[in-house]
């Protein structure tokens, strides 16, 4: 299912095989029991997806710092991306706003997991910022798993970038960000276009990024290609002023990374 795994990724601290904890111990994945009596060294089938979440878990988990952001963001989220929360992004553009809040943190030691964006372009994302060595892209699940598969990363990861696709279940929203705001990970739900409102996630999400693209400029003679995007941003939501915070950004610049116009 996974897409794209580095071959080379920490073997530290170990993530719950159980995407959610309340499940009934007949619905766990393994079995507490152990082999019968007289039988030789059990060998046990461990999920890829498990498997992926015990060796990307980042060495710390300090649900009381944030992540930090580029300083192209600073205008927005002035003391970072506040660990143990849910983001809603949409409208044009969103694509690059989501990836662009991954960047700095990616760049710094944290690992970013994308569930379900089949649109996503690693080049694009390399060309923000985001470090592809720290990044791993997961196939969109069938909607009946969906929630355990990204509860499986929840907890083992610091940012977590979803696309369902469809309309998740109120009662998996919940506990998704429950799992968030207990094990410090970032939860970060994408809404590309204009079609797909950041509305059609069934509960509160405490930060609410709306993109607007205005258009592009900067041709570059040479090559004949336009090479800078502006986009109005705005958030709103917990931990901000009441009006919320908007501002203007290149993104991607004309050097490709995003600049504050």
């Amino acid at each position: 299912m996974s897409r794209s795994l580095p071959a080379a990724l920490p073997r530290s601290l170990l993530a719950e095989p159980e995407p959610f904890d309340d499940l009934l111990p007949e619905e766990r994945p393994f079995p507490e029991a152990g082999p019968p009596e007289g039988a030789g060294p059990a060998l046990r089938a461990v999920p890829s997806l498990a498997e992926a979440a015990r060796r990307v878990r980042p060495t710390t988990l300090a649900v009381d710092r944030a992540l930090p952001v580029l300083e192209a963001l600073a205008g927005l989220l002035p003391d970072g991306l506040r660990r143990g929360i849910t983001v809603g992004v949409s409208g044009t553009g969103a694509r690059s706003v989501a990836l662009a809040l991954m960047a700095r943190a990616t760049g710094t030691g944290s690992w970013a997991v994308v569930v379900g964006d089949g649109d996503l372009g690693l080049a694009a994302a390399a060309e923000i910022g985001v470090a592809l060595e720290r990044l791993v892209v997961v196939d969109a699940p069938d909607p009946g798993q969906w929630a355990p598969v990204v509860a499986t990363f929840v907890g083992a990861v610091d940012l977590v970038l979803v696309s369902p696709g469809h309309r998740p279940s109120v009662g998996d929203v919940r506990r998704l960000a429950a799992r968030c705001r207990e094990r410090g990970s970032v939860l970060v739900h994408l809404s590309p276009g204009v079609d797909h409102p950041v509305d059609g996630w069934p509960g509160r999400l405490d930060l609410r990024f709306s993109v607007d693209e205005v258009g592009w400029g900067g041709l570059d003679g040479e090559r004949d290609r336009l090479r800078s995007r502006r986009m109005d941003v705005s958030v709103g939501g917990r931990g901000l002023p009441t009006e919320g915070r908007r501002d203007a950004l290149l993104l991607p610049g004309p050097d490709g990374v995003p600049v504050r116009q």
